[in-house]
């Protein structure tokens, strides 16, 4: 039982401290972002935040690899057995509504791959890599059965990635174009049903469900 609450007490700690990363990593940069703004930020004292992260440089990683972690989350347990449709439906709900949702994660992540993915080199490398075959493999499989048109599951990916990450990289554009302050429910159930269409037409699945 203490183990289960010290895990429990960890998994909050971390939850915390990443989500003041996250918002002193966007206000500040990078650079302009030191340990002890979001220590104070997160309300933990800076011993303990390194007791958690060793440095501002592993802190930073491990948000990045949260952020990717998260996004890819509802494509992450697919098997060869799932309908493609509900699958693809779902992923790209998910994504539209993370994108949208959460901005800041966004724009992190955004910012790091234009720099080159230096603190991300490797995690793309091993870990996103390993989950792209994978999911490749699964819709290679949905093609195979019969259950989808024959596509490019790679670039198939990729696309749902641009399409719904768009949303909330140019957020402050299309705003300001679509003379909107923010984003209601509402324009997110459209977006996300203008491009479950799109996507399901393009993988022969046009006939999708609300």
């Amino acid at each position: 039982m203490r183990k289960s609450n010290k895990g429990r007490i960890r998994a909050e700690k971390t939850q915390i401290i990443l989500q003041a990363a996250e918002i002193e990593f966007v206000k500040h940069g990078y650079r302009g972002t030191s340990i002890q703004a979001i220590s104070d930020a997160a309300g933990v004292p800076k011993a303990n935040l390194l007791y958690y992260f060793s440095s501002k440089e592993n802190l930073y990683a491990a948000l990045l690899k949260n952020i990717i972690s998260i996004w890819n989350q509802a494509f992450t347990e697919i098997t060869e057995q799932d309908d493609p449709k509900k699958t693809l439906e779902n992923y790209i709900h998910s994504k539209v509504q993370q994108a949208i949702q959460y901005p800041n994660a966004s724009k992190i992540f955004a910012t790091e791959i234009i720099q080159g993915a230096p603190n991300l080199k490797e995690y793309l490398q091993l870990e996103t890599r390993t989950w792209l075959k994978n999911s490749c493999k699964i819709i290679e499989s949905w093609i195979a059965q019969g259950k989808m048109k024959k596509v490019d599951p790679e670039k198939l990916i990729f696309l749902i990635w641009s399409s719904t990450q768009h949303y909330a990289t140019y957020q402050a554009e299309l705003l300001i174009i679509t003379d909107k302050k923010q984003y209601q429910q509402k324009d997110i159930t459209e977006i996300s049903e203008f491009l479950c269409a799109m996507v399901l037409s393009g993988c022969g699945l046009s006939d999708h469900t609300n």
